[in-house]
Order: structure tokens, then C-alpha cells, then sequence
């Protein structure tokens, strides 16, 4: 595995996003995450959104993550399921541990 391939998964529901149960719509941006990941991006890492949503998603579904991608992010980022060797890390609420809806690290680290 070499850095050129490593990437950073970002979940979306509770991370990136505020959870909302309502209708499978996306939540409002959490702003701390999405600053995140635009730093990222600029500094050319490979970030991927990394969601269940993406298991079996619909054309409408993946419609409606892209637009909320160019929305919040500027752009859109590949969207997956799927964890490879290549994955440094992942952000989420489950994993490195994230505080719901805030986008700061349970352990105080930045």
C-alpha cells in the first residue's frame, strides 16, 4: 500500500451530516466535517464517502447524495460501501469515534 493509493472514508449520517430519520433525506451539513473533508480535498487526498446508502442505492439516490456533495463540498467524491486495504481511515460515529452530529473526534484529537 503506498500513500498514492490510500484514501480516507467519511460516513455520511451523523458525520458528515446531521442523522435525520425522516424519509431517507440528508441531514444538514455538519459544519466542523465538511470543513474537514474541503481541507482534504484541497490537499489532494483521496476522500470517499463511505455509507450504507450506497449498498443497492437507486439512481435517485445516488442523484440526490451527488447533489448534496456539490451543495456542501463543491464537488462530488466517490461514494462506497466497501472497505479495501487501500482505506487509511474511517470517519464515523462507529469507527473513529465521532460525536454524533459535531464532527469532533470522542478523544479530543483534532
Amino acid at each position: 500500500m503506498s500513500q498514492d493509493t490510500e484514501w480516507i472514508g467519511v460516513d455520511l449520517d451523523g458525520t458528515l451530516a446531521n442523522r435525520n430519520h425522516e424519509g431517507g433525506e440528508i441531514g444538514e451539513p455538519v459544519p466542523a466535517m465538511v470543513d474537514r473533508v474541503k481541507l482534504w480535498l484541497s490537499e489532494g487526498r483521496d476522500v470517499r464517502l463511505f455509507t450504507s446508502r450506497a449498498y443497492a442505492m437507486s439512481t435517485e439516490q445516488l442523484k440526490a447524495i451527488n447533489s448534496w456533495l456539490v451543495h456542501n463540498l463543491g464537488e462530488t467524491i466517490p461514494i462506497t460501501c466497501e472497505k479495501d486495504p487501500d482505506m487509511k481511515e474511517l470517519w464515523d460515529d462507529k469507527a473513529v469515534q465521532v460525536i454524533a452530529n459535531t464532527g469532533q473526534r470522542a478523544d479530543g484529537e483534532l
